[in-house]
């Protein structure tokens, strides 16, 4: 299952970039989780912006997830082309808080 949720997630990145929705920001797609039957697929997203901005895009990803539906089961041979639904992934962000934190509290060794 690992083999075809990382098989998605490529095929999807890739598809994501191409989109033409005013309302898709710079996407990254973090991860995909597939269920056993091939159903349904969770696609995780960090989206750089506020939080309106996370929540336009999401939509737009809704919006056009008939088109990477089809880019999935174009690109790759599976039984069933799983619906997506897409979530946002917070874990970049709080990396990316975490490592300011760490440098504000680091002694500065510029000295």
């Amino acid at each position: 299952m690992r083999r075809v949720n990382e098989s998605i997630r490529q095929v999807l990145s890739e598809g994501v970039g191409q989109l033409k929705d005013p309302r898709i920001g710079f996407v990254t797609v973090t991860g995909v989780e597939t269920s056993p039957d091939l159903r349904h697929a969770r696609v995780f997203v960090s989206v750089l912006g506020a939080e309106r901005k996370r929540t336009q895009t999401i939509e737009g990803l809704q919006a056009a997830h008939a088109v990477l539906q089809t880019r999935i089961a174009r690109e790759l041979r599976l039984k069933r082309t799983p619906q997506l639904a897409f979530e946002y992934d917070p874990t970049v962000e709080r990396g990316v808080r975490m490592t300011k934190l760490i440098d504000e509290l680091a002694p500065d060794d510029s000295d």
